[in-house]
């Protein structure tokens, strides 16, 4: 969102006000929001209902405030919805209907300027998700990394094995998500050497860009993939991630070193081990987002 907005509206729907308050506040809110320009929900958790020894049967937004969102949304005019919560919330209907998500957790006493100067395009954040957001508390536990086949991925029908029947696969928001005001691009993955011995140093390059009109930071990641090994292993695992500043037009090489420890696994025998065979390595935007895949292969010696 950039340039000059006339007026904003911003109002709440506590989870504990009384029923009558509740349906009042959320009319209150939508008979401002008709004047305004730009709309700004702030919505969420408080402290009081997330944390240590906390628990909720729900990550709905709590209380009414999904009906107020809903409600604010009917007005026609554009939604900005700002997240203050704890934990991921299963939001799906604002990831189909809301144009603007910034998810601002539990912000310290500058979270507000911080918040204001993200939304007026005075900064331009570059923060990923370090979780993942659900589609639904049914998926629970539902995590990064995880082992193939334990976050109910499987097809309905075909390979691998056709017994999926589950409503909700994959993330709403998968780890390492984040959105910027500008693009970038990725290319010139090199991995070398190819092939090594297992206490060598496996050096990885990567030229990205900014594609886009406006400067940014884009944090690369790159994750490894065991192909195949003596014992089950991650579907892949971050094991690098880089935070580059980039002027619009403008391309830098990032480099990453992955070391013995970066390549082992505990077999069997709970020996921590790098085993010979081929490891693929992603680079990308998010775990799901990957933008260049190159292997290598670890030698017996």
């Amino acid at each position: 969102m950039r340039g000059p907005v006339a007026r904003l509206a911003r109002h709440g729907a506590g989870a504990h006000a009384p029923h009558r308050g509740r349906a009042g506040g959320i009319a209150l809110a939508v008979a401002r929001a008709r004047d305004a320009d730009v709309i700004v929900a702030v919505l969420g958790e408080t402290d009081k209902a997330v944390g240590e020894s906390l628990s909720r049967t729900s990550l709905e937004l709590p209380g009414r405030q999904q009906q107020l969102l809903e409600a604010l949304h009917t007005t026609g005019k554009p939604v900005v919805l700002v997240l203050i919560n704890g934990q991921p919330l299963t939001i799906n209907w604002a990831e189909r209907n809301v144009p603007a998500i910034l998810e601002a957790w539990f912000p310290g006493p500058s979270g507000g300027r911080a918040v204001a100067e993200a939304l007026f395009g005075e900064y331009n954040p570059g923060g990923k998700l370090t979780m993942t957001f659900p589609k639904s508390t049914g998926q629970i536990e539902f995590n990064f990394p995880f082992k193939p086949g334990s976050q109910a991925g499987q097809p309905s029908a075909g390979d691998p094995n056709g017994g999926g029947r589950t409503s909700a696969n994959g993330p709403l928001y998968p780890f390492g998500f984040g959105l910027s005001y500008t693009t970038f691009g990725y290319s010139n993955l090199r991995v070398s050497p190819h092939q090594a011995a297992p206490q060598a140093l496996i050096e990885v390059t990567v030229d990205v860009a900014n594609t886009g009109p406006v400067a940014g930071d884009e944090v690369v990641q790159l994750y490894l993939r065991d192909v195949l090994s003596s014992v089950v292993t991650y579907d892949s695992q971050l094991r690098g991630f880089e935070r580059v500043a980039l002027k619009p037009g403008e391309k830098k090489t990032v480099r990453f070193t992955l070391r013995p420890d970066d390549l082992a696994l505990l077999d069997r025998s709970m020996n921590r081990v790098v085993e010979p065979g081929r490891f693929e390595v992603l680079i990308g935007s998010s775990s799901t987002d990957i933008r260049a895949k190159e292997t290598f292969e670890s030698m017996t010696r």
